[in-house]
């Protein structure tokens, strides 16, 4: 079966179909010179005329930002540091003590290796300092290992030096911190640790 369209329409087609052909052109035209005239003035308009329903896309760059964008912008970034300080501060308070028992065993493998070499313990008078230097009174001094057995001293996460006595609750000697509060007893960060405990 064939399709047959009188002439008259099909020249009426063809018509309609040059219009649109030459409507597009024309808006292509158009398009080309108004971004040419754009790319001219140093940017790249987004707008489009109210006319054809559309608004601005793009804020001016003489238009700054407006009280309330500022407030919303303000109060946003005051949430986050609020959040992120939270976070930090909990983890600090954790973090010392991790650091505080770290301190705590590295000083006991130093007293580990100075009963080693010298057959006994520092008394609690001659403390921690005897893993620095041999004490005076010392049985055997030829026996201290040269550089001592430590190279410094920590102190511990709050800033006070660690504690040593001998005989210690639970073994031949203890080494603790009193924790943030610097007093005895304490819960949490405030916690004394000693390192019979650990």
């Amino acid at each position: 079966m064939k399709l047959v369209i009188p002439e008259a329409s099909a020249s009426w087609i063809a018509k309609a179909i040059r219009r649109r052909l030459a409507a597009r052109r024309h808006a292509l035209q158009q398009g080309s010179t108004s971004s040419r005239r754009s790319a001219e003035h140093g940017f790249t308009s987004l707008r489009r005329s109210a006319e054809h329903g559309f608004t601005s896309l793009r804020r001016s760059a003489e238009h700054g930002f407006t009280l309330v964008e500022l407030l919303v912008v303000i109060v946003i970034i005051g949430l986050l540091g609020t959040i992120v300080a939270i976070n930090v501060f909990g983890a600090l308070g954790t973090s010392n003590v991790a650091k505080a028992k770290a301190d705590i065993a590295t000083l006991e493998s130093a007293l580990d290796q100075y009963r080693l070499d010298n057959l006994t313990y520092p008394s609690a008078s001659d403390g921690l300092n005897a893993l620095l230097a041999p004490p005076p009174g010392l049985p055997q001094p030829e026996r201290y290992r040269q550089g001592g057995y430590i190279k410094k001293l920590p102190n511990d996460p709050w800033g006070q030096p660690y504690q040593y006595v001998a005989p210690g609750r639970k073994g031949p000697f203890d080494i603790y911190t009193l924790g943030a509060d610097k007093q005895t007893g304490g819960e949490g960060e405030n916690a004394d640790i000693y390192s019979s405990d650990l």
